[in-house]
């Protein structure tokens, strides 16, 4: 998942794999920013580098499946690797103490995204060994943003130069072949706005000279569509009769003053420019070719109940 900042990918993540949570699907959710975005959203203490249950499906599923989070960072993700491939137990704990893990995937950014996606590939292997180790039906990737998703992604071009061969770049290799496979859809998350909507397309035709698998657009953020065409059109117009619209508010037991009508008029306004505005971007969005999903601004804002919303209609409009 991956999208401009500010549009929702992580809480479209979240979402993505409650809704696949639901259908039975045991599901883990990783993110590779630092940012401990899962943990905030579902009002957790910040993640470790572990594997950890933090949700289940919505009620109802026949058979409910669980959300497993993982933060993981690209310290501890070449700790383990040293551990792994070198068997630097503690020689590696040794280095990070002195500022030598650090130093590594700070200069070496190449080496960094290899580390990240490397966790990633690891938990999608099938037939995991290891004494905590658990198969999951489904992995959702909480990407870096769109403007670095196919540098990110396309881990094996960006090793060049820096690895010809050994583990690294066997690593690599294998990670470029899951990310290039059916097995793999990057969705793209966007708002109705000018510059999302084209920073969408341009990560789009980005992903695809890369030779990576776009999956859907997944419009986020979209404001209530309460009034039809012709409402929005005589707001526009300002040819609502101010006396039809202050019965109406009596009539609902409220008090349609000249200052409540005037405001809501100027509402009014604001809100029909914005759907124009947006009916032009989601045009442009529909141009983009692939499957959309829209998502609705949840009046009450982000909480697990809003969660499991956006998850219900994630599941009908995209699973």
């Amino acid at each position: 998942m991956t999208g401009k900042g500010g549009t929702g990918k992580t809480t479209v993540a979240a979402a993505l794999a409650l809704a696949l949570a639901s259908e039975g699907k045991d599901v883990l959710l990783c993110e590779v920013e630092g940012r401990q975005g899962i943990a905030r959203i579902f009002d957790l203490d910040p993640l470790p580098y572990e594997e950890r249950r933090i949700a289940s499906g919505s009620n109802g599923a026949t058979k409910q499946g669980n959300v497993y989070a993982l933060h993981i960072d690209p310290e501890s993700a070449l700790l383990e690797y040293l551990a792994m491939y070198y068997k630097l137990g503690r020689a590696g704990r040794a280095l990070d103490r002195f500022g030598v893990i650090e130093f590594a995937t700070t200069i070496a950014p190449g080496v960094r995204d290899v580390l990240l996606t490397g966790k990633v590939f690891e938990a999608a292997k099938d037939g995991r060994k290891g004494k905590n180790a658990r198969q999951y039906d489904a992995v959702v990737l909480d990407a870096p943003p769109t403007g670095r998703i196919a540098q990110f992604l396309g881990v094996n071009s960006e090793l060049a130069g820096l690895a010809k061969m050994g583990p690294i770049k066997s690593q690599a290799d294998m990670v470029m072949t899951l990310f290039r496979s059916k097995r793999t859809a990057i969705h793209l998350v966007t708002v109705l706005e000018e510059m999302p909507v084209q920073e969408t397309a341009d990560g789009i035709a980005e992903l695809q000279e890369a030779g990576l698998p776009v999956g859907s657009v997944i419009v986020n953020l979209v404001r209530p569509q309460s009034l039809d065409a012709d409402d929005l059109e005589a707001v526009r117009r300002d040819q609502v009769d101010e006396s039809t619209l202050e019965k109406a508010l009596a009539a609902a037991g409220l008090d349609g003053g000249p200052v409540l009508v005037s405001t809501l008029l100027a509402e009014s306004r604001d809100h029909a420019e914005r759907r124009a505005l947006e009916d032009a971007q989601r045009t442009l969005v529909q141009k983009l070719g692939r499957p959309t999903v829209e998502l609705p601004r949840l009046a009450s804002g982000i909480d697990l109940g809003g969660l499991y919303e956006l998850a219900g209609l994630i599941k009908e409009q995209m699973l």
